[in-house]
């Protein structure tokens, strides 16, 4: 495992693109560079995987989805605990692949609208930034790549309790 942390990274300073781009795990946990886009590296990721969705993942089968979304949970957990390693951050603003993993969740399980998505993604954003409780008693209590990948599922999760009432309300129909 590298020194913690990375020597290279002055810790005042936000990573570059060059310094994201040098380890795998941290161009993951950085998804795909757009952690260092500012402002709302956040929201750059959620928009990554929403463009991510439409370009192809959206024909992906349900039982495909239902491996690949646990395969890119635990591949997040372990890019963003090696990256928060290399920063001597638990959870940097930058890593933002959590976002993206948990948006494709409420993409897979939301009406395949653009009114349903464009919904969605306003909600998700909502809840990972204000990030109600219980989202915050974790974001708080858990650490490492597990703790940076859970909070961003809870936010999901409200995001999907609020569409299903949406949908049930007839607003998608």
């Amino acid at each position: 495992m590298s020194t913690f942390p990375d020597p290279s990274l002055n810790p005042i300073q936000r990573p570059t693109l060059d310094w994201v781009v040098k380890k795998p795990w941290r161009l993951i946990a950085f998804g795909g560079g757009t952690g260092v886009l500012r402002p709302g590296p956040g929201t750059w990721g959620t928009v990554l995987a929403w463009a991510l969705w439409v370009l192809g993942l959206h024909v992906l089968t349900d039982n495909q989805m239902a491996i690949f979304l646990p395969v890119t949970f635990f591949i997040g957990c372990w890019a963003c605990h090696r990256t928060g390693y290399d920063l001597g951050v638990s959870d940097h603003s930058g890593m933002n692949w959590d976002e993206m993993v948990a948006f494709w969740l409420v993409l897979w399980l939301i009406p395949q609208t653009w009114l349903a998505q464009g919904i969605a993604f306003v909600l998700f954003r909502f809840f990972d930034i204000l990030k109600p409780q219980p989202i915050r008693y974790f974001d708080r209590r858990l650490h490492n790549g597990f703790g940076v990948m859970w909070d961003d599922l809870l936010a999901a999760g409200y995001t999907l309790l609020l569409m299903a009432v949406l949908v049930r309300f007839g607003v998608f129909s």
